[in-house]
């Protein structure tokens, strides 16, 4: 539901269709289709489905015929998500920016570029603090939008946009960490990360390694291994998650950590 949610739900029905990225605030008029060959390119682009190339192909179509279609912004994220699945990060990154050209609230593509830089840049990089910086600005930026950012389709319910709005946002702070990581600045990536497990809608095992990984880096090894300890006691947390937590919870034991209430196990 997530991934749906944030990609934007093409909802088209009978009589006024429409192709919904954002539901408009109240009193204003929503995005709509001017033409009925938009609305035929508005058609093709949700026919396209999950397919990367037949999405950019229509993405394409309608913003190149329809310059002025209200549908800009989603068709570029539509098309950046495209090529972020195909691993072609050099145009992912081309379309995220055309889309905050377009829409600078667009939190999708703001928390796109976050991931971007925040994963992408290497230690070694000549331009790693200016990337990772970037990185921190647009996970700050999805931040603060999420306070206050409106439904994106009137279609999920307020239940689900609230629990979207909590996921969104510890991807941001869970960005942050791993900028921090790379500058191997290790209480601040744990603090990034532990404010990525606070915010998530429900516990993410994801997160709480990660905390436990920059807590152990840190030579906080007490406290990893308690972290550790929690998320193996996670009934269904992935068994690649649990081995990765297995491994760190070595790590701090052997760096002299203990579990609460005496010898580390």
């Amino acid at each position: 539901m997530k991934r749906i949610i944030l990609t934007g739900i093409l909802a088209i029905g009978t009589g006024a269709t429409c192709l919904m990225a954002q539901a408009p605030p109240a009193g204003q008029k929503g995005p709509a289709p001017k033409s009925k060959g938009e609305v035929e390119a508005l058609q093709a682009l949700q026919a396209a489905g999950g397919d990367p190339d037949k999405s950019i192909a229509a993405a394409e179509n309608l913003i190149t015929k329809f310059a002025d279609t209200d549908f800009k912004s989603i068709a570029l994220y539509i098309e950046a998500d495209a090529y972020q699945r195909k691993g072609d990060w050099d145009h992912m990154l081309i379309y995220a920016e055309r889309v905050l050209e377009a829409d600078p609230k667009d939190f999708r593509a703001t928390l796109m570029l976050a991931n971007y830089y925040a994963t992408r840049t290497r230690e070694n990089d000549l331009d790693r603090e200016e990337k990772l910086g970037k990185a921190e600005k647009y996970a700050n930026q999805v931040i603060e939008m999420m306070k206050t950012a409106p439904k994106p389709n009137p279609q999920i319910t307020d239940e689900q946009w609230a629990d979207a709005r909590k996921d969104t946002t510890a991807e941001a702070y869970n960005a942050i960490g791993l900028a921090n990581l790379t500058r191997k600045k290790y209480d601040a990536a744990a603090a990034a990360f532990k404010s990525a497990v606070d915010a998530n809608s429900r516990p993410e095992p994801a997160y709480m390694v990660r905390q436990a990984s920059a807590l152990q880096s840190a030579g906080k090894n007490d406290e990893a291994i308690a972290l550790c300890d929690k998320v193996m006691a996670i009934a269904d947390v992935h068994p690649q998650i649990k081995q990765v937590a297995t491994q760190i919870r070595a790590a701090a034991v052997k760096s002299g950590g203990k579990a609460a209430g005496g010898e580390a196990k």
